[in-house]
């Protein structure tokens, strides 16, 4: 019971922090900041990682194994039932709502998979946070309930243990997640792809050479390319040519913020298709031109 409720105001000051950090990230840029602070909400979300584990299993599994080492007898077994039968309603109510809110964003995707790529940090850090609190209060109630049925209140003790190996696991998968957005994680493929398609859409790009994205922020996406233009322009028809390119990309990535297009010379036999940023270019490319296909046989059919 203990562990569990020093779990609970922990999750609560967890939650506190995730505010905190989406309040900062709306800062404008400054002059030692010119990207802005969007990664804030990525550094407040690996703080709760680490409350999670310094404050949530740690102190349970010292509380357990303090028990194991000197039972104390459960006083009221009825009064602590009660406060878990209200806790796993109210937590499965709190879950509820966050399995829908991240729904939309989810799509199809599996939640493992949600969770390992979604760029924003507060759904699957409060994902993660109610399904530990829901299974933690579980364990909780498993161990109540056998140290009053077996009056062994080591099973209380154990309890306390198995909800801090539980929050350890949570912990670690959030601080994975959260580290590799802090260091800084690439646009989803097919975001990649959209904005292939963009600069490649215009007369004067031959095609996307070099393609790095990386997420400044959750809605915050820096592109940098190399682009080939379609044949040699004077400075000022090159500059309105990425000017143009730049537009098309906000139009199809809104949040796409940062953009920075070079024109280069396209070299065939310099090109690297094991990057992966070329290989989404590829497949853009690819798709682009296997629907003009269908599009051209389908023109066909109807004219003939």
């Amino acid at each position: 019971m203990l562990a569990e409720g020093v779990h609970s105001v922990a999750d609560s000051g967890n939650q506190a922090l995730l505010l905190l950090g989406r309040s900062r990230a709306r800062r404008e840029e400054t002059r030692e900041h010119p990207f802005g602070f969007g990664g804030e909400r990525y550094f407040y979300a690996f703080l709760v990682a680490v409350v999670v584990f310094t404050v949530g299993a740690v102190f349970s599994a010292y509380e357990g194994i303090e028990r194991l080492r000197h039972p104390e007898k459960l006083t009221s077994p009825v009064v602590a039932f009660v406060v878990l039968g209200v806790a796993i309603v109210l937590e499965s109510f709190s879950l509820w709502n966050a399995v829908r809110e991240a729904g939309p964003s989810r799509g199809r995707a599996s939640w493992l998979m949600f969770i390992r790529r979604t760029k924003n940090p507060e759904l699957p850090a409060v994902l993660l946070e109610d399904v530990a609190a829901l299974s933690g209060l579980t364990l909780a109630l498993i161990g109540v309930f056998l140290a009053t049925v077996t009056h062994d209140d080591r099973w209380d003790a154990a309890g306390s243990i198995a909800i801090g190996v539980l929050l350890g696991c949570v912990a670690v998968i959030l601080a994975i997640e959260m580290k590799s957005l802090l260091i800084g994680e690439s646009a989803s493929p097919a975001m990649q792809a959209a904005i292939v398609r963009a600069i490649e859409s215009g007369p004067d790009v031959r095609r996307v050479i070099h393609l790095r994205t990386m997420h400044i922020g959750p809605e915050t996406v820096l592109v940098a390319a190399k682009i080939a233009l379609q044949h040699d322009d004077t400075a000022r028809s090159i500059a309105a040519g990425i000017d143009e390119a730049e537009r098309r990309v906000r139009a199809a990535v809104p949040i796409a913020e940062l953009i920075f297009l070079e024109p280069d010379i396209y070299q065939a036999e310099r090109a690297d298709v094991s990057d992966p940023a070329v290989h989404a270019a590829t497949a853009a490319r690819r798709l682009s031109l296997r629907s003009a296909a269908q599009l051209r046989r389908a023109a066909r059919k109807r004219s003939g």
